[in-house]
């Protein structure tokens, strides 16, 4: 004899359907301590509803040089406005690449616009300067001016602080036999010998005269007080700084600061820069090569330089105005040279945009300002809310008059739903930059229509089930697969769409596009993990379960063909002989 089959749970979990709350449960207590753990209880709100600047700048190239404009100059481009930026002591501010060409920098209220509009418009200056003298990047004691008025430091020099994560010693800086500079790394290559002095030898700086030795001792001062370790500081030191002048500058990690001589060889005679692995040496490295003219002016700067002591024996990479890397010369090098030390693929990847930006024929031109003040965000951040509240409230009336009691399980499927896209946009703005703007607010008051529709849709194919004759129970069941696939073809198209919107647009439009599709994937998670348990759960329910007339689910309201539970009839015999 056959052993009888088990029987399976109906599709859907009828039977296990706490295991789908839990986890959406689980899930939003730990987004919503996440949140909190961060410090950040609210979404970060963007230019037009907080209050500030947003610029729009679109890259442009010299002809004949269009391929200059790519996604690694582009980002290179980005790093240099953000380190303008947080030099004017701005904090949140964004800066970031919109399509191929376009870069929007969004200020926070509170900053000067005028002025960061000065220093993200304009294109970066890379130059190539003599290293006179170097300290420590925090200020140091009064010095005394030397009799040739030339700033002298007193005390011996300071190390500026190790690289971290790089605990490798400076290497040994000699030449190879293709004539190329062998230095130290990006901070290494900075710190001057123990036995080196400090003070620029004769011929780094010209005879002074009455006016110079004033120059000169006013630079010393500068120097002296100069505190690399503020953003500021190092901002103010690298602003009107001429290629002709001597200037006082910061290193770009702020550890070391200089004084540097005029600019021998302007950035543009970069002709090309790349980072490479050396497999001889098992080190990183980074190539330059130069220009004609280029190579003319590097190879008189690196025979001046070859002949000096250190620090007088480096020259620095200044790019607007900081010190990206100060590599020793021990030899005459013309036409193409070698930097090495102690780099990661990352600090060698990094020094080699910087380089190749310097020899790009790239600008940007001001596409757009927008300013907005913190009193036109508000009153546009409270325009949005109301117009999602008088969304709801209208949803939540149609649910109440058509659903009744079913109302009851879309309003808590809909608070779950607002929870999760709140927790989560607050996370992403630490997490991803994510700012809140106005179209993002929009792009959230269409969701609220599309999570309904999720819902009348499962409810529909319930009711259907019911005018069938099923009882509620069974119905619940049968009507999931149904409802389940017209929701997940909607939520598709409606990601979909959002996808390509924010593939295709830039700017603010992007918020509405992100926000749609957010939403619309959570409509996905809130309906799975909690629309359809809960309805499992209501319709083991009295109240659900015999068709109360407020339930929503009222056989007789619904038209249900009777009877609601059929049943095999056997009919009697009349003939007694066949009885």
């Amino acid at each position: 004899m056959a052993a009888p089959k088990k029987s399976r749970g109906p599709a859907g979990g009828q039977g296990r359907p706490g295991r789908s709350l839990a986890l959406i449960l689980i899930a939003m207590v730990a987004l919503t301590g996440g949140m909190f753990l961060a410090h950040q209880p609210t979404p970060r709100l963007g230019i037009d509803l907080a209050g500030g600047t947003s610029i729009t700048l679109e890259a442009k190239s010299e002809p004949g040089q269009e391929s200059a404009i790519n996604k690694t100059n582009m980002d290179t481009a980005v790093q240099i406005m953000e380190r303008r930026v947080n030099g004017l002591g701005v904090s949140e501010a964004e800066v970031q690449t919109q399509g191929d060409r376009n870069i929007i920098v969004n200020i926070p209220k509170g900053t000067n616009s005028a002025q960061a509009r000065e220093q993200v418009g304009t294109t970066a200056k890379l130059y190539f300067r003599p290293v006179l003298t170097v300290a420590q990047g925090t200020p140091t004691p009064a010095p005394s001016a030397s009799s040739s008025g030339k700033p002298t430091p007193t005390g011996s020099p300071s190390t500026p602080t190790a690289d971290k994560g790089s605990g490798s010693p400076k290497p040994d800086a000699s030449a190879t036999t293709q004539g190329r500079a062998v230095t130290g790394a990006l901070k290494a290559d900075s710190t001057p010998s123990p036995k080196a002095s400090t003070t620029p030898k004769a011929d780094a700086t010209p005879t002074a005269s009455a006016a110079d030795e004033a120059a000169a001792a006013e630079l010393q001062k500068k120097f002296a007080a100069l505190d690399c370790s503020s953003k500021a500081s190092r901002a103010e030191a690298a602003r009107g700084a001429k290629p002709t002048d001597t200037v006082v500058a910061c290193s770009s990690e702020g550890d070391a600061k200089y004084v540097l001589g005029p600019s021998e060889v302007s950035g543009t005679e970069v002709d090309n820069a790349k980072a490479g692995f050396d497999q001889q040496r098992g080190m990183w490295i980074v190539n330059m090569e130069f220009t004609k003219q280029g190579s003319k002016q590097f190879q008189t700067i690196t025979k001046k330089l070859s002949a000096q002591q250190s620090p007088q024996n480096q020259f620095a990479i200044a790019l607007d105005g900081e010190v990206v890397s100060a590599p020793q010369v021990n030899t005459t090098l013309s036409g193409s040279a070698e930097i090495s030390g102690s780099f990661t693929q990352q600090s060698a990847e990094d020094l080699a945009n910087v380089l190749s930006y310097g020899a790009l024929p790239l600008s940007f031109k001001e596409q757009s300002v927008t300013t907005v003040t913190a009193a036109l965000g508000g009153e546009q951040l409270q325009a949005g809310l109301i117009a999602g509240a008088i969304g709801l409230a209208l949803v939540v009336i149609y649910l109440v008059a058509y659903y009744r009691g079913l109302a009851l399980i879309a309003l808590l499927s809909l608070l779950v739903s607002g929870i999760l896209t709140y927790t989560i946009m607050s996370l992403l703005g630490p997490a991803i930059g994510f700012a809140l703007n106005l179209p993002a607010v929009c792009g959230a008051i269409v969701a609220i229509g599309i999570t309904a529709d999720s819902f009348i849709v499962y409810f529909e194919r319930v009711r259907d089930e019911i005018r069938e004759g099923r009882t509620l129970r069974p119905a619940v069941e049968r009507a999931w697969p149904r409802a389940r696939r017209t929701i997940l073809v909607s939520d598709f198209v409606s990601f979909l769409a959002a996808a390509v919107l924010f593939v295709v647009t830039v700017g603010k439009v992007q918020g509405f596009a992100f926000t749609l599709g957010l939403t619309t994937l959570l409509d996905v998670v809130v309906v799975f993990l909690f629309t359809k348990p809960v309805m499992t759960l209501m319709a083991r329910t009295k109240f659900f379960a015999s068709g109360h007339p407020w339930s929503g689910l009222d056989p007789k309201r619904l038209g249900a063909k009777p009877p609601l539970r059929r049943s095999r009839r056997v009919n009697a015999p009349t003939d007694p002989k066949e009885a």
